[in-house]
């Protein structure tokens, strides 16, 4: 599960951000100025901040620079200010998004989605890009795929609905998404394909079938 710190002087605007951050999956922690951020962010480890300009004490700019001293962490800043200078001093910090208040939740959590998405980092080992969770592994350059240590053989298809899936794990994705980017474009079969392979992939991981999470009416995510 993917953690958030969400940073806002504002209490009502922190409260929002969890209710539709928890509702998406995230695991929200929250610090009311960038002082205790800073200090939250050298004991703990996010997947990104949401992160607000105007704060007492510390502003979020100071606060980015602060906390990127130690420790790289995808930034979306929030502010009430939509000048261009304050967003191209934003993202001259090196932030990754930049959203202006008032701002629909919704429309900022499929940012935060993208930016999550965006700056996965790769599990590089042996020049191999790894994804693991729990005893699943997924070696992305070597093409297989392990369950407790045990390698599991599937077919050319399976392979690729299961990299696609983990390269976009905790994403929503529909069915038209999956078969268009897994089969392509121009394939014109019987969409039970999908769910076949799909079948087909939580039989070899096992008791990791769990991370496979079924969308009912819209499509699968894989959540780990």
């Amino acid at each position: 599960m993917e953690r958030i710190l969400v940073v806002d002087d504002e209490d009502k605007i922190r409260a929002i951000i969890r209710k539709y951050g928890e509702f998406e999956g995230y695991e929200i922690a929250e610090a009311h100025d960038g002082m205790e951020a800073v200090e939250i962010c050298r004991k703990e480890d996010f997947d990104l901040i949401i992160l607000d300009v105007m704060m007492p004490e510390l502003d979020g700019f100071s606060t980015c620079r602060e906390i990127r001293k130690f420790k790289e962490i995808p930034v979306i800043m929030l502010s009430a200010r939509g000048e261009e200078y304050d967003k191209i001093h934003g993202f001259e910090l090196g932030i990754d998004d930049y959203v202006v208040k008032p701002f629909s939740p919704r429309e900022l959590m499929m940012r935060v989605k993208v930016v999550i998405s965006r700056n996965n980092k790769k599990d590089v080992r042996g020049g191999h890009e790894i994804f693991q969770a729990e005893g699943l592994v997924v070696d992305f350059t070597g093409r297989t795929v392990t369950v407790d240590g045990k390698r599991v053989e599937m077919s050319p298809k399976e392979y690729e609905l299961l990299f696609y899936l983990v390269r976009n794990r905790n994403i929503a994705l529909d069915r038209e998404k999956l078969i268009t980017e897994v089969w392509g474009y121009d394939y014109y079969g019987d969409d039970r394909t999908l769910d076949t392979h799909i079948k087909l992939l939580r039989s070899s991981l096992g008791e990791y079938r769990k991370f496979l999470v079924t969308l009912r009416g819209v499509g699968y995510r894989f959540e780990a």
